[in-house]
């Protein structure tokens, strides 16, 4: 596939065929693709007046999406990507110092922010003298403001309306989209992904729906049309919060075939609300992260069959997880109550394709087991090759469609991109050990293993067995120093 483009030029592409057609979805609210693309627009004409942009050697402008699910957080993206600027997420958990920490590490110019959020991020606006344009989002569904505002903050849909629609420009597969990791091997760092790359990840997700990987924007288009009038269009559901990277990449892969986006209105999981979008919005994915939600998940099911009240899920095709551990038997409990697929993807915000599993009704799928992807493979810390069934440990790697690193930070960069057997791999820091048939058993985040007695404990592989015990819900494996 050579999609080597910008997501706002394939996605206006696709705007301009499918016209009418719906492309999100938020509670009763519906925007179609015309609409999305002219709030896209004028979102990206609002940033010109503001100043900000594309134009400095590191991307353009900085845009933090301090936002919960919604059809801001998508229109403010591709507004984002029609200016040529840099979007990225901002996890609506973090406290003063850690939104500082964030928004000045990121050089950060546009936030875009749910109201809960205003007051924390005016506690630290003067920490961040690089910000320059503030927008407050408010009812999503009614469109109402979000009541009063700091001196210097701007409605955003007060803004849209004052603003005309950018004009469509020229653009590049490599202008940027930032991706801040959550932490786990240090402070978060901002991974540097090119619109090419993400999109070439993305082969799958057109091969998954059964047309060719186009190769022009044009291209892009006319598939969506045709996935649309085949009636097999993607009707996804990022369960879990588009501040992950779960949920944002493959919001933005559905887009890419012409999809349709559903997002929940709760501001925390709820099941009933996700399974009953299901069911009224006749959705064919979802996409979750691992136990927290799956668990979840298979109660409300059993509670509707308890109670004479099942949900028709028969619409669902798959169910996508990645970024945590996704247990073997919370697997065979969902695909006995979902006729849907299950990919648990192996995937980290610096580098995807690492390794897939899947699970179907009549063939289960273990935890923590994958196969490896076509770009990966299981690496010594000295560059060697694991050989299947040495019961050796390496880190797991893939090449293929990479990012370019982590934002200003070279050395870091070096470390988790290094160069082996004469090619560039994102090495994040998984060990594995790779049986004889050439599939993979994960064993955990080196920068979280517990060394004790001379041995690597790695904390899922505990948890997991904790899990395993009927009277537990759920386990966390921390360790802890201890003199001897």
């Amino acid at each position: 596939m050579a999609l080597n483009e910008n997501f706002a030029t394939v996605w206006e592409a696709i705007a301009d065929t499918l016209g009418d057609a719906p492309a999100l979805s938020h509670g009763p609210l519906t925007r179609t693709w015309a609409e999305l693309d002219d709030r896209a627009a004028r979102f990206a004409g609002a940033m010109a007046d503001a100043g900000v942009g594309a134009g400095s050697d590191d991307g353009g402008a900085k845009v933090g999406m301090a936002l919960y699910n919604g059809p801001a957080y998508t229109e403010a993206t591709f507004g984002a990507f029609k200016a040529r600027a840099v979007p990225f997420n901002v996890n609506y958990r973090y406290r003063e110092s850690e939104l500082a920490y964030l928004l000045s590490n990121a050089d950060c110019e546009v936030v875009v922010a749910h109201p809960e959020l205003v007051d924390l991020i005016e506690a630290i606006r003067a920490d961040v003298p690089s910000l320059r344009l503030l927008v407050a989002v408010g009812d999503e569904i009614d469109g109402s403001p979000a009541g009063k505002l700091p001196d210097g903050w701007v409605h955003y849909e007060e803004l849209l309306a004052a603003s005309d629609p950018a004009s469509r420009i020229e653009r590049s597969g490599d202008d940027l989209w930032f991706l801040y990791t959550g932490g786990t091997t240090g402070m978060p760092k901002g991974v540097m992904w090119p619109h090419s790359s993400l999109l070439g990840v993305f082969g799958p997700t057109w091969k998954g729906l059964k047309v060719a990987l186009p190769d022009t924007p044009a291209e892009a288009a006319r598939v969506a049309a045709e996935l649309r009038e085949r009636g097999t269009e993607q009707r996804l559901i990022p369960a879990a919060p588009m501040m992950h990277g779960t949920s944002s990449q493959l919001t933005m892969g559905a887009l890419s075939t012409g999809g349709h986006v559903v997002t929940l209105t709760s501001r925390s999981f709820d099941p009933a609300e996700l399974w009953a979008t299901v069911e009224d919005r006749s959705a064919t994915h979802l996409c979750i992260v691992g136990d927290a939600f799956c668990r979840p998940m298979v109660v409300e099911l059993e509670t509707a069959e308890a109670t004479g009240r099942p949900y028709d899920l028969t619409s669902l095709k798959v169910i996508t997880s990645s970024g945590a551990m996704w247990s073997g038997p919370q697997k065979e409990a969902l695909l006995a109550r979902v006729p849907a697929m299950l990919i648990d993807l192996l995937g980290s915000s610096e580098g995807n394709g690492f390794g897939a599993s899947v699970a179907r009704r009549g063939r289960s799928a273990g935890t923590a087991r994958f196969q490896l992807g076509d770009d990966a493979a299981v690496f010594t810390e000295d560059g060697r090759r694991v050989e299947p069934g040495s019961g050796e440990r390496g880190r797991l790697a893939t090449g293929g469609h990479l990012p370019l690193g982590y934002y200003k930070d070279a050395a870091a960069t070096d470390a988790t991109y290094p160069t082996y057997e004469g090619r560039r791999w994102a090495v994040p820091g998984d060990f594995a050990t790779v049986e004889l048939d050439g599939t993979i058993n994960l064993l955990g985040r080196g920068s979280v293993s517990i060394n004790t007695a001379g041995e690597k404990v790695f904390p899922e592989e505990v948890e997991e067995a904790t899990k395993s015990l009927a009277w537990v819900v759920d386990a966390t494996v921390v360790g802890v120093p201890d003199e001897t």
